[in-house]
C-alpha cells in the first residue's frame, strides 16, 4: 500500500520517496505519494520523479492494486530502478485549482440541496448534477450564497468516522451515484466550518484548501438539463 501523504498535507509540494515497484503497463509505485490518484471526480495529480540527474514527467496518477497509487509517466522513458530513492514535484499550479474547486463543490451542495448524481473537477471549473426536477430559479442568488460562504474564511478540516457510524447517519452521503469505501476501515469526512457550527460535512477522499476564502471569488457557469429530473451545475474560478 501506497502511503497517502496528500492526505497528511494536502499543500506539500515536494519530498522524496522510495520505488517499490513497477507496473506491466510502464507505471511507477513509490512508497509514499504526494500525488493524488483520479477519483470522486478529481483528476490525478501531474508533476515529475528526479534521479540521479534524471527526470520523468508524471501525466497523472491512479489507484493500483492493493492499495497502490500508480504514477503514469507523461512518454515511454526509462523508469527510476525500484529501490532508488527520488524526489516528487508537484505541479503545485494544478493541484491548488483542484483543491479550490473540490472545496467549492462542496459548498455548492449546500447551497443546492438536492441529492449528488455527479461530479467532475478541472483546474478552471468544476460540475455537479443534481437529482432536481427545475433549474434554480435565482442564477444571481446562488451566486452570491456561494461566494457569501466563500467570504466567511470557514476552516475546512477532516476527521474519520466508523461504518457502523455513518451508517446511523446516513445523511452524510449526498451523492447517489458514488458511495463511500466499505470494508477498508474508518471512513474519511471533511468539513467545512467548526465542529459545533459546520457548514457541510460529508465523506470525501479528495484534497481541499485550509480556508474557504482561499477559493476566492466564484463565478456561476452554465445550468443543463440532462435528463427529466437531473440539472448540471457548473461552477468557475474567477481567477
Amino acid at each position: 500500500m501506497t502511503h497517502m501523504l496528500f492526505r497528511d498535507d494536502p499543500y506539500q509540494r515536494e519530498i522524496q520517496s522510495r520505488v517499490i515497484a513497477h507496473t506491466e503497463e510502464g507505471g511507477v509505485i513509490l512508497d509514499a505519494s504526494l500525488f493524488y490518484p483520479t477519483g470522486g471526480g478529481q483528476p490525478g495529480d501531474s508533476g515529475s520523479l528526479e534521479w540521479d540527474g534524471k527526470r520523468m514527467a508524471v501525466a497523472t496518477a491512479v489507484k493500483g492494486e492493493d492499495g497502490a497509487i500508480v504514477l503514469v509517466p507523461s512518454e515511454p522513458v526509462a523508469l527510476p530502478p525500484v529501490g532508488c530513492h527520488v524526489i516528487q514535484q508537484l505541479d503545485w499550479d494544478r493541484r491548488h485549482k483542484h483543491m479550490r474547486i473540490h472545496t467549492a463543490l462542496h459548498l455548492l451542495s449546500v447551497a443546492v440541496p438536492f441529492a449528488v448524481t455527479g461530479g467532475a473537477i478541472s483546474a478552471t471549473h468544476g460540475r455537479l448534477d443534481f437529482n432536481m426536477p427545475d433549474a434554480p430559479e435565482d442564477r444571481s442568488a446562488l451566486e452570491e450564497a456561494l461566494n457569501a460562504f466563500v467570504e466567511r474564511d470557514a476552516r475546512v478540516s477532516d476527521g474519520w468516522i466508523t461504518e457502523e457510524e455513518l451508517d446511523a447517519a446516513p445523511e452524510l452521503v449526498k451523492t447517489m451515484a458514488v458511495k463511500p469505501p466499505r470494508g477498508q476501515g474508518d471512513i474519511r469526512l471533511v468539513r467545512i466550518g467548526e465542529e459545533d457550527d459546520w457548514i457541510d460535512l460529508q465523506p470525501c477522499g479528495g484534497t481541499h484548501v485550509a480556508r474557504t476564502g482561499e477559493i476566492g471569488a466564484l463565478r456561476l457557469g452554465k445550468i443543463e438539463k440532462k435528463g427529466k429530473m437531473n440539472r448540471r451545475i457548473y461552477v468557475h474560478l474567477d481567477s
